[in-house]
């Protein structure tokens, strides 16, 4: 391998990304100015940021089997392409119609380019000490990047206009096509038969389960099509379990999952997920309702979160990740950031300084926690895994944090209502500000039995020490190196 080539690999393959995580928020804060320009109504802004999650969410088993089937590269250069003309399609469009057909592209092109940029930084560093430094990045990018998509979002739509918010895909996306034939080799496609039954249940499944966690919010849970589509989703996906018992080459093989060490490195990325996106919209309730933080304000003040996260999964996790067991490191990392959600329950919104004295610290030890356990988790989670596999488990990454972000945020928003207005009934003289908090103290407070029980699951489901593990689902090829010579 040519000295520092795999580097450059990492380079291109984090730079994809980043901006797939980029673009589940980068719009959020333009989504007013795109609602003015566009004529959109209130009911329909909020398809713009869902469209997209649903794409990527919806077919993103499909996308790691065809990163498997067509090769890491290719699906990688593929799902680039595509994004950056799906890209450039949304920031040029002259129709809401036109931007939410761009952003179902954006989606269905991320579902094949996110495993695609896993395989490929799982297949190119093999070595305890490079792996750590590799997935360090990637868990920075993954966890930081959320937070850079607002603050990009607001700088953006503030001194340029919210079209860029789109269009700056496409250089980033040339940047990373030009790696993708300089410095990333394939291996050959394979021919396999596509299991059509998974890819019905797993689609069907998936995008079910994240289209209701995204009416909850509007709808509340009793809502009758809330309903069917959540039991449509359970049941799919339970269809899809049983067909991939039983077809020769399934989209998902289950020895991709029924293993302590990557099945814990799955919970130990999804599961705090769930406090994690309803974190953030607890804060950003806080910072805008409450201490009346203009929007581009709000995003600079979840700043130190990323920066937190950056260090927590480079400087901390990437020397540690390869001198301990990943349980040894997750543990402790979750139970650091519930004590940082802890932090935030109770404030009271008139005490001055509540920001350096509570947000700050909190920021901080959640960020480091985040980025302490997405490392290793991400490392267990793809380890052992098969050449023809790594796609699949790839895909299984990042279908945990997209179910687990969806359903975080449903959760903890329909715990803060129910709170709310259980407050108001209480008190109907009362302050409407305190019922409000009173709501935020009721998610916190949820969100950090949520990194407990994550902590505990973890404790009990991942070994103590790796052992020598099969591959995925009994094959033994070997992963191929990604790095042309």
């Amino acid at each position: 391998m040519a000295a520092g080539r795999h580097w450059w690999v990492l380079a291109t393959a984090g730079l994809a990304q980043l901006m797939v995580v980029l673009d589940s928020t980068v719009v959020t804060i333009a989504l007013p100015s795109v609602q003015q320009e566009l004529g959109m109504s209130d009911s329909s802004r909020s398809g713009v940021v869902s469209a997209y999650a649903l794409a990527f969410g919806g077919l993103l088993l499909l996308g790691g089997r065809l990163s498997d089937t067509l090769g890491p590269k290719r699906a990688f250069g593929y799902g680039l392409l595509g994004f950056a003309l799906a890209s450039a399609l949304a920031g040029l469009t002259p129709t809401a119609e036109l931007l939410f057909a761009g952003r179902v592209a954006q989606g269905v092109f991320a579902a094949l380019l996110a495993p695609a940029a896993l395989a490929i930084i799982t297949g190119t560093f093999t070595t305890p000490r490079e792996r750590g430094i590799a997935f360090g990045v990637y868990g920075a990018l993954t966890g930081a990047g959320a937070v850079l998509g607002l603050l990009l979002g607001g700088a953006l739509t503030q001194y340029l206009t919210w079209r860029w918010c789109l269009l700056i895909n496409v250089p980033i996306a040339v940047l990373a096509l030009i790696g993708v034939r300089t410095v990333i080799d394939g291996r050959p496609a394979r021919r396999v038969r596509l299991d059509l039954l998974g890819v019905g249940t797993s689609v069907a499944g998936m995008t079910s389960l994240v289209f209701a966690f995204a009416l909850v919010a509007g709808r509340g849970w009793s809502d009758p099509v809330v309903i069917t589509l959540l039991a449509v989703g359970v049941l799919m996906l339970l269809l899809f379990t049983v067909a991939q018992r039983t077809v020769a080459q399934p989209l998902l093989p289950l020895g991709v999952l029924l293993d302590r060490t990557r099945g814990g490195g799955l919970l130990a990325i999804g599961l705090p997920q769930l406090a994690l996106f309803g974190f953030f919209l607890v804060l950003t309730y806080w910072f805008q309702q409450i201490l009346d933080y203009p929007p581009i304000g709000a995003a600079l003040a979840f700043l130190p979160l990323a920066l937190a996260i950056a260090v927590g999964s480079t400087l901390i996790a990437g020397l540690l990740a390869p001198r301990l067991a990943a349980r040894s490191l997750i543990v402790p990392a979750l139970l650091v950031m519930a004590a940082g959600m802890a932090l935030l329950i109770g404030l009271e919104p008139g005490v001055p300084g509540l920001y350096l004295t509570r947000f700050l610290p909190a920021e901080i030890l959640i960020g480091l926690g985040l980025g302490c356990a997405i490392t290793p988790a991400v490392s267990a989670a793809t380890s052992g895994v098969s050449g023809d596999d790594t796609g699949a488990a790839s895909a299984a990454v990042n279908a945990v944090t997209q179910l687990g972000g969806s359903i975080g945020t449903a959760l903890l928003n329909t715990v803060a209502a129910t709170a709310t207005a259980a407050a108001l009934r209480a008190a109907p003289g009362g302050a409407a500000t305190d019922a409000v908090v009173a709501g935020f103290d009721a998610a916190l407070v949820t969100a950090v039995a949520l990194l407990v029980l994550a902590a505990v699951a973890v404790a009990l489901v991942m070994p103590r020490r790796p052992g020598p593990r099969s591959a995925s689902a009994g094959r033994q090829t070997p992963v191929v190196p990604l790095v042309r010579e």
